[in-house]
């Protein structure tokens, strides 16, 4: 068995690593899908905050698929059609094709987040530590990777689908085929057995229903993450050139400044966790997130707010992993078959709210106040994270030092079969 969920998680973390490609590859080339498309810079707002919206429909809706059907099969085909419409996105001509494939892609994506975060919140419950941390550090390296592919597109002028295609190629067979060793939890494949299935167990929940005044909180925390994460996706690069006064070369460096720590941080979190419990984590990333924000509110010059930006790296990049692992492990507590996994697929909504709220909430700040003084805003915000951070706290079990389980729990068998 522990070959089985060594198999699974190296797996899901080469899907969660296919994920940041992709992403990536979509949200740095947006300029260039503007231009192919003549996307007016009035409507080019909608189709973007269309795709977080979408997103949200299709996590929501994944809730109800695992009542019937395993997250891994969810996410084994909801991967390839993410890739698809990232190829589709490149290859179209006029602007309904653009509109079909970005939907396609949002509703897929919010299927893909959702049943990929389930799967690594139940092997974590099975490994009895924390591993949570690494599937988003491989998706962080994929979001590395992906930019990395379109600053060379866009370097030697490829088109769109030219960029696109080798990597649909190369990555949506072999996501396909590490798709066979992907592991569902206990409540897709039954410790007893097989004799219970997810689908059953989880549509049990659904007919049980029962509080989940717990979750808000954690909703609350996964929104607050998301607005810091677009603040410096979506502001960084502008802040650093209008009003720090670099270079337009030098302003591109923080996001990639930003990524790198959000890789270091997460290859690092789960030892963290282990050693000293997820609420100290979260403790340390708000505090050190906060005073990112404050660095650059405060920076005098470019080089002092990308320190900030490094540190906002260092900071955020826990958030949103352990706070998927609480919910997963609040609710598998709470003793409902199939919680787990509704809880997973509720929070991942308030990612893409996050989202939403980030971007236009710093430009509505800034414009009407300052950038400066719109930095402090997701600063306040971060701390608020400080009071909801016993959420995080394992019950019965924690997550490191003597509280570690010993030996791994048997999950069943992998979905090979499915």
């Amino acid at each position: 068995m522990t070959d089985v969920l060594r198999r699974g998680r190296g797996s899901l973390a080469f899907g969660f690593l296919v994920q940041g490609v992709t992403f990536a590859l979509l949200v740095t080339r947006i300029p260039a899908v503007q231009d192919r498309y003549g996307v007016s810079d009035a409507l080019l707002p909608v189709f973007l905050a269309a795709v977080p919206v979408l997103a949200g429909i299709g996590s929501v809706t994944t809730e109800r698929l695992v009542r019937r059907i395993p997250p891994s099969r969810v996410l084994r085909w909801s991967q390839p059609v993410v890739l698809l419409a990232l190829l589709g996105v490149g290859a179209g001509r006029h602007m309904a094709v653009l509109a079909v494939a970005l939907a396609a892609f949002g509703l897929a994506v919010g299927a893909l987040d959702a049943s990929m975060n389930m799967l690594g919140v139940s092997l974590q419950r099975a490994y009895g530590r924390s591993i949570m941390l690494g599937f988003h550090a491989a998706y962080s390296l994929g979001g590395i990777v992906g930019a990395s592919l379109a600053w060379a597109g866009a370097r030697w002028e490829q088109a769109l689908w030219v960029s696109y295609l080798p990597v649909v190629l190369v990555l949506l067979p072999a996501a396909l085929i590490g798709s066979r060793w992907y592991v569902d939890g206990d409540g897709a494949t039954a410790v007893d057995g097989g004799k219970s299935t997810g689908a059953e167990g989880a549509g049990r929940a659904g007919e049980r229903g029962g509080a989940v005044g717990w979750l808000l909180p954690l909703c609350l925390v996964m929104t607050v993450a998301y607005i810091g994460d677009s603040t410096v996706s979506n502001w960084s690069a502008k802040y650093l050139q209008d009003v720090l006064g670099s270079s337009e070369q030098l302003a591109t460096v923080p996001y990639n400044v930003y990524m790198v720590t959000t890789l270091v941080g997460r290859a690092v979190g789960d030892g963290a966790v282990r050693r000293f419990g997820a609420v100290a984590v979260v403790r340390a990333g708000s505090v050190v997130a906060a005073a990112g924000f404050a660095v650059v509110a405060g920076a005098p010059g470019a080089w002092v707010g990308m320190l900030g930006f490094t540190l906002l790296g260092l900071g955020l990049c826990v958030l949103v992993p352990q706070t998927f692992a609480a919910a997963g492990r609040r609710a598998h507590d709470s003793g409902r078959p199939g919680a787990a996994e509704a809880a997973v697929a509720r929070l991942n909504v308030f990612n893409y709210v996050g989202f939403l709220v980030g971007s236009p909430l710093v430009g509505a700040l800034g414009d009407a106040w300052s950038y400066r003084g719109a930095m402090l805003v997701p600063m306040v915000l971060v701390l608020v994270t400080l009071v909801y951070a016993r959420s995080f706290e394992s019950e019965p079990d924690r997550y490191g030092g003597v509280h570690e389980r010993p030996r791994t729990a048997d999950v069943g068998r992998g979905s090979n079969g499915l």
